[in-house]
């Protein structure tokens, strides 16, 4: 794999599924990741938890990220996601959310560098010839910044890239993140690393790869309802004129199409309700938006979609010419 000079969309979870990522690939995303998957559910019930890692070959370079603590349970479903054929396999040994550490996964595996070694030799040894990377934290908390130890760990398991998101478990999402631990990184790295967190605006892009001189950059909350992010962020990272966000009119076509998509992929009922949350980031930082929301939040149907997007457009309009 590929990573020098890249920008990826994060594998995030309930958000970043095969529509999402279609479009961000689109819009100049160079590589997306599936979903975070649990190593246990698809090897218990294959059939039921395949769809979530499912994709389109417009998605690829495409990776699949699992989690897990059990290093017999991670290489089987390695070796099950491998026959999907992604282009690569991501572990994740960062993730802070308290359903997934209760279980000794995610970040909670940063307290173990042990068998997060253990858990990457034998996932790549298995993992049928494709490249295997993995995804740290800074570490637990602020007494326990071990994650040059983890990544040394990493390294000698024969990982062919490595993501820091530079907070601890303690922070979780919260405080700011420290971009010279990626920087210290990259400068001991064999392999390629990728950064991640803070890159909110397309500007982000550009300051972590001069800040850090990190491989690839990772973008994960700053696409949400914006996945115009990557086309922005990649023109000032190849020198050139930022364009700029995209008019309402443009946004909310966008909107309307992701609605449609993931009605197809889902049905209308459920592909309705899952877009609720993505109407509303596409609906953040406009004039009245907080009561667009509220009503994008109570649609049922395609059809309640398009009548308030529309309706906003309108009204948007006359506000700008009366």
């Amino acid at each position: 794999m590929d990573f020098k000079g890249k920008l990826v969309l994060a594998p995030l979870a309930g958000v970043a599924d095969s529509v999402f990522r279609g479009i961000c690939r689109s819009l100049g995303a160079d590589i997306t990741w599936s979903e975070m998957a649990s190593a246990e559910g698809l090897v218990r019930d294959w059939s039921r938890n395949a769809g979530l890692i499912g994709f389109t070959a417009e998605e690829r370079p495409y990776g699949i990220q699992l989690f897990g603590s059990d290093p017999e349970t991670m290489a089987a479903a390695a070796r099950l996601a491998a026959s999907l054929g992604p282009d690569f396999i991501d572990l994740n040994f960062g993730c802070p959310v308290p359903k997934v550490v209760r279980r000794n996964s995610g970040v909670a595996l940063m307290r173990d560098p042990g068998l997060v070694g253990r858990i990457a030799a034998v996932v790549v040894a298995t993992a049928c010839d494709l490249p295997v990377t993995a995804k740290i934290r800074s570490g637990w908390d602020d007494s326990h910044l071990n994650y040059l130890e983890v990544a040394d760990e990493l390294f000698r398991a024969g990982i062919s890239a490595v993501t820091l998101h530079p907070r601890t478990r303690a922070q979780g999402f919260s405080g700011a993140s420290d971009w010279s631990q990626i920087a210290r990184l990259k400068s001991l790295s064999p392999v390629p690393v990728i950064g991640s967190g803070d890159v909110c605006e397309p500007q982000d892009a550009l300051a972590m790869f001069e800040a850090t001189g990190c491989d690839a950059v990772m973008v994960g909350r700053g696409a949400l309802g914006n996945p115009w992010f990557f086309a922005r962020a990649r023109a000032l990272v190849d020198g050139l004129p930022d364009p700029g966000p995209p008019a309402v009119e443009e946004r909310f076509s966008l909107a309307a199409e992701h609605a449609r998509m993931t009605a197809g992929l889902r049905g209308e009922a459920r592909g309705v309700v899952a877009m609720r949350k993505h109407l509303g980031w596409y609906a953040r930082g406009l004039p009245g938006a907080p009561a667009l929301r509220r009503e994008l939040f109570s649609c049922t149907s395609l059809a309640e979609v398009d009548r308030l997007l529309q309706d906003y457009q309108r009204g948007y309009q006359c506000t700008r010419t009366g």
